[in-house]
């Protein structure tokens, strides 16, 4: 299939859209509302996560079950992990800072299908609403966001299947949204633009996106598989029937392994883009990052087993992906000592979007270690389904991808409103979301290796103090959300103008105004030949007779 180029610049919009706040709230096809649906989506399931995990934490403070019903608690504990990585993360690090910046990183007008984006956004909205309102139609699902049979299939049906459904159609429109970001990359460049000098952002969608075209097929098949054994009472995974629910733990890892890099190579770009701006400096090891990013979509497909060292895995299997898992800490490391060397000697600009990052790293830093212990079999198999493997979770994914989608939006918020934020409300931000976050998950490695289980509401009266150390870390990370909400609202209402470009960024999103116009530039795109190229030239920029618009040359 042949791709056309992008559309020459027209005078007028090409479609006619509603305009100012009502223009969110429509079916659009600019990528940049699009882009801000999902962000805001993503945030509004955020802080239904965030309740449900309130509600968690509560019932831990105690070691007895007398917050709500045992029940109650594995509904909460199942719609937290699906609403999180389903509705929040994999949405927003993806669809919501993919949509906006992309098109502009290759010099687009819009994304290659700007109604296959809509679709893939609209898609979403519905999906939570099922996926929550299952809770209150015969009983959510209990059987947490891996949904193993058999528990699966023994919990109320109901609940289940609408769970199946929910995620069925979120996968939908990840591959929708996969699909567009492949084509939009390698077919929607503009003239001149080589691959080589595409910002690093584009490289992580790149391949996360090749991970879900790749991926989450299989886990749409599982599931519906998981849905008949369910509804028609056939044998796939139902021991009871001849099934062998070891087979869908093989395929669901096969997709939820991915998912991992799925939620964090796109962080990974973000960071590699807000990086340079904030140090002055050019991203260290242009190549060596691209190569990275290559090695662990490759690999990120051939390490799922080391979620089922405990599983019957034969002897040869677990020393395979013990190996693999080992290898897949290498271009993950490759790119930790960039952004250090990126940072090093740099002329650090200590605001919040640049102290989110670094705690971003610092963060992923020892998640990653956590993990390279537990690809040991003896050492899992000590902790498997423990509260270490809870704490590791936790600092790969929350620590790996929020703090960098909260370092996002502090950077890019100038670009979405045309307003700045506020940086003493946003360092209140990071110091609460910092403290908090260690204080609530440090603490469970120590849970997990001496023995505590993940997933029960009551547990030995001896882990009462950590668990209560913990719940208190809890707060503080619901509490650290005031600040930023705060500092959301009164930017947008009275915050300083911001300007075109108020952090001197050579990438091209901020080569135009703020807000941009319909169509991202007035005129011809500009051609950002060295993104990256702080200190030296400070970037060659080809305007290409801009055709009479000098936003570009209006940067501080």
């Amino acid at each position: 299939m042949t791709i056309a180029s992008p559309p020459s610049p027209s005078p007028q919009p090409l479609r006619l859209q509603p305009t100012g706040w009502l223009r969110y709230f429509s079916f659009s096809l600019d990528h940049k509302v699009i882009g801000l649906q999902y962000i805001v989506c993503g945030f509004l399931f955020y802080f239904v996560g965030g309740a449900l995990a309130g509600v968690i934490r509560t019932e831990l403070a105690t070691p007895i079950s007398d917050f709500v019903s045992r029940d109650t608690y594995n509904q909460v504990l199942t719609l937290h992990g699906t609403v999180m990585i389903f509705l929040w993360i994999v949405p927003v690090v993806n669809g919501g800072f993919g949509n906006y910046l992309i098109p502009f990183y290759v010099g687009a007008r819009d994304m290659a299908f700007p109604r296959l984006n809509a679709v893939a956004f609209w898609m979403i909205p519905p999906s939570g609403l099922l996926l929550i309102s299952s809770y209150f139609i015969g009983g959510a699902a209990q059987s947490g966001w891996t949904a193993y049979p058999p528990l699966s299939l023994t919990t109320p049906a109901m609940g289940q299947i609408l769970w199946i459904v929910s995620v069925l159609l979120l996968g939908g429109s990840s591959i929708f949204g996969g699909i567009n970001f492949i084509a939009t990359i390698l077919k929607f460049r503009q003239p001149g633009l080589k691959l080589m000098m595409l910002p690093m952002y584009c490289w992580a969608m790149l391949g996360t996106s090749i991970l879900v075209v790749l991926a989450t097929p299989v886990l749409a098949g599982t599931l519906i598989l998981l849905s008949l054994d369910i509804v028609a009472h056939t044998g796939f995974f139902n021991p009871a029937a001849g099934g062998n629910a070891v087979v869908y733990q093989h395929l669901f890892w096969f997709y939820s392994h991915p998912a991992v890099y799925i939620m964090v190579l796109p962080a990974f770009g973000l960071v590699s883009e807000i990086l340079p701006v904030h140090a002055r400096k050019p991203l260290f090891g242009y190549v060596t990052m691209v190569y990275s990013i290559m090695a662990i979509v490759i690999l990120g497909l051939v390490v799922w087993a080391h979620h089922m060292f405990t599983s019957g895995t034969p002897p040869w299997m677990r020393l395979f992906f013990t190996i693999a898992t080992a290898f897949i800490a290498v271009p993950t490391g490759i790119k930790f000592f960039n952004w250090i060397a990126t940072l090093w000697q740099g002329r650090l600009a200590l605001n919040s979007a640049m102290l989110f990052s670094c705690a971003f790293i610092l963060q992923f830093v020892f998640g990653g270690i956590t993990g390279v212990a537990l690809a040991q079999v003896p050492f899992d198999v000590h902790v498997h389904d423990t509260y270490f493997v809870v704490a590791h979770f936790h600092y790969i994914v929350y620590g790996g991808t929020v703090f960098v989608i909260f370092a996002s939006i502090y950077h890019w918020f100038p670009k979405f409103s045309g307003r700045m934020l506020n940086e003493d409300l946003g360092r209140l931000h990071l110091a609460l979301t910092f403290i908090g976050f260690n204080l609530c998950f440090a603490p469970q490695h120590w849970l997990g290796l001496n023995g505590m289980p993940r997933r029960v509401a009551e547990y030995d009266p001896q882990f009462s103090l950590i668990n209560q150390i913990s719940s208190v870390g809890a707060l503080l990370m619901a509490i650290s959300t005031l600040p930023f909400l705060i500092n959301v609202v009164m930017s947008l209402l009275q915050g300083p103008a911001a300007g075109p470009n108020p952090w001197r960024a050579l990438t091209p999103e901020w080569l135009t105004s703020s807000p941009p116009p319909v169509e991202n530039w007035i005129g011809a795109a500009p051609l950002v030949e060295e993104p990256y190229g702080y200190g030296s030239s400070e970037g060659r920029i080809d305007v290409n007779q801009a055709r009479g618009q000098d936003l570009w040359r209006q940067q501080p």
